[in-house]
């Protein structure tokens, strides 16, 4: 497996038990925390799924398709994550990093994606 691909595969893990972490953080007594929890809790993680299964993929479309997902996932993440700063459920410092690795992680999938269809012509 080249080096980049295994960096990013042990970095989906990472983000994903980071978002498992999160989750349990999250206080229970507050209003919603369940859904709000629920939402991030599968966005979180679903998205390191999506990724392994771009890791074997079917054909070159199947790996953007799937890559694709994980991004739209990881794009929730980020959203639920801001939202639960922005109300208070959690410090926002404590948010601010797994944003932006979200972030690092959509721009290193969205690298790999262009790759894929530029050797597709």
């Amino acid at each position: 497996m080249p080096e980049k691909s295994k960096c990013l595969e042990e970095r989906t893990a990472l983000f994903a038990a980071r978002i498992v972490n999160v989750c349990e953080a999250i206080p229970q007594e507050r209003l919603k925390s369940g859904h709000l929890k629920d939402q991030l809790f599968r966005a979180g993680t679903s998205f390191a799924a999506n990724y392994a299964e771009a890791e074997e993929p079917e054909s070159r479309e199947d790996f953007i398709h799937k890559m694709k997902l994980a991004m739209k996932e990881l794009a929730e993440a980020r959203c639920w994550l801001r939202i639960l700063g922005a109300s208070g459920y959690l410090p926002v410092e404590r948010l601010a990093p797994l944003i932006e690795e979200s972030r690092e992680l959509t721009r290193m999938m969205g690298a790999s994606v262009s790759t894929a269809r530029s050797r597709m012509n």
